[in-house]
């Protein structure tokens, strides 16, 4: 499957763009045929398309500076970092947008709703890696790395993942009660 596929060119020759004779047609530029949208390094059955996006540098090394593709981290300090920003972002919605947000109990609810989404979200980590990750499969493995796609490297993201998420929750609870965000009109 071929999307996008440019052979030619078409551009006014240089008398038309200048005002000379209009009665010669325009100049065919033939060029090498190239693909916008393709298959990913040219196979078809790999089931991704390279685009411009997927394939650029930016893309790769933005991808390579968050916490679950960067190198160096144990499976631990990596649910750390995911579960703490995902405690402190959670916090927001739900004390600006739930029900109570005009209430004075407004962040303690939001405090107390954040954590309850972190357990579930934990008990979901949980679940999948109980499900994907056999120990016997980790017994045959002869690399004594301690991986993420593991059953011991899944459950050590997954416990990283819930301190960080209660961290990071309680920190915005914090900031929020102790720090005013007020800003007065000029």
């Amino acid at each position: 499957m071929i999307l996008n596929k440019a052979e030619e060119v078409h551009f006014l020759s240089p008398e038309e763009g200048s005002g000379g004779n209009s009665a010669t047609a325009p100049l065919v530029y033939t060029m090498k045929s190239f693909d916008v949208v393709s298959s990913f390094e040219g196979d078809p059955f790999v089931g991704h398309l390279s685009t411009p996006i997927t394939t650029s540098n930016i893309t790769k090394a933005y991808l390579s500076l968050l916490p679950v593709y960067k190198s160096g981290l144990s499976p631990l300090l990596r649910g750390i970092n995911i579960g703490f920003v995902h405690g402190y972002f959670l916090f927001g919605p739900f004390t600006k947008l739930g029900p109570l947000r005009d209430s004075p109990v407004a962040n303690f609810i939001g405090l107390i709703s954040t954590i309850s989404l972190i357990i579930i979200l934990t008990t979901c980590l949980l679940i999948y890696g109980l499900v994907t990750f056999s120990t016997a499969k980790d017994k045959i493995s002869k690399v004594p790395l301690v991986n993420i796609l593991s059953s011991k490297g899944w459950s050590q993201f997954t416990s990283g993942f819930i301190v960080g998420g209660f961290g990071g929750a309680s920190i915005a609870y914090l900031l929020v009660k102790f720090i005013s965000f007020d800003l007065a009109p000029f």
